[in-house]
């Protein structure tokens, strides 16, 4: 169990989305919206695609990362469920290097490496791919490989592994899950997606409605995450 005990829990007022389409049959009673108890469920894993938490972060600090406890801001989530952060499954890949590495990239995976080794002190799973960077005209583009496979191999090991597991949280906005999560479901265990995006041409983010509706329920994350989660 990861616990954050010197945390302070500051609750999100906001709205939390169901799918149109429900396809849960099994309903419990005393429920007058007749959705599931979500008590009933006592643990959860938390799934994180670091990238796509990445990203978010830099829009919300309007071109700076936010500094934020990752260990706080899982946990949050979790009990915002009315779940408990059993472990945390983060995903990422280090930075590129050449074959003779600039300073800055030796500094960009010092960094890496610190921050790592700091997670892992603290029991939280990390998978990593490998960064490729290619080259666009006359620019280079940073892309991460294998790093969703990653992810897809874990999220459809929890059945196997962790069978106590009936909630998992995820963290993305990638469409390639939905298959998973649709064959997730049909074992009984249910998708919440903390994701977000924007209404807007142009932006760089977008989500598909195939991955909205394949979940039980998604949570658009908001700069109050991460300042709720800070960093001592």
């Amino acid at each position: 169990m990861i616990n954050n005990e010197n945390s302070d829990e500051v609750k999100i007022n906001r709205n939390v989305f169901k799918p149109q389409e429900n396809r849960n049959n099994n309903i419990y009673p005393g429920d007058s919206q007749e959705s599931p108890d979500e008590s009933f469920f006592k643990d959860t894993l938390v799934f994180i695609d670091a990238n796509f938490l990445s990203k978010v972060s830099h829009h919300f600090g309007k071109g700076k990362y936010l500094v934020y406890d990752l260990i706080k801001f899982s946990n949050a989530m979790s009990k915002e469920q009315r779940l408990n952060c059993k472990k945390i499954f983060y995903y990422t890949a280090p930075p590129f290097q050449s074959n003779i590495p600039s300073p800055e990239e030796v500094k960009k995976n010092q960094g890496y490496q610190k921050f790592i080794k700091k997670l892992k002190e603290k029991e939280v799973v990390v998978r990593e791919g490998r960064c490729q960077r290619l080259k666009c005209e006359d620019n280079f583009v940073f892309k991460q490989k294998a790093v969703d496979i990653l992810l897809s191999m874990d999220l459809m090991s929890v059945p196997l592994d962790y069978p106590s597991i009936k909630r998992i949280i995820l963290v993305s906005s990638d469409s390639d899950f939905v298959p998973i999560v649709e064959s997730l479901e049909e074992k009984g265990v249910k998708i919440v997606l903390y994701t977000y995006y924007e209404r807007l041409r142009n932006t760089q983010f977008s989500v598909s409605n195939h991955l909205i509706k394949s979940v039980h329920k998604y949570v658009l994350l908001t700069k109050q995450d991460f300042d709720n989660s800070p960093l001592k």
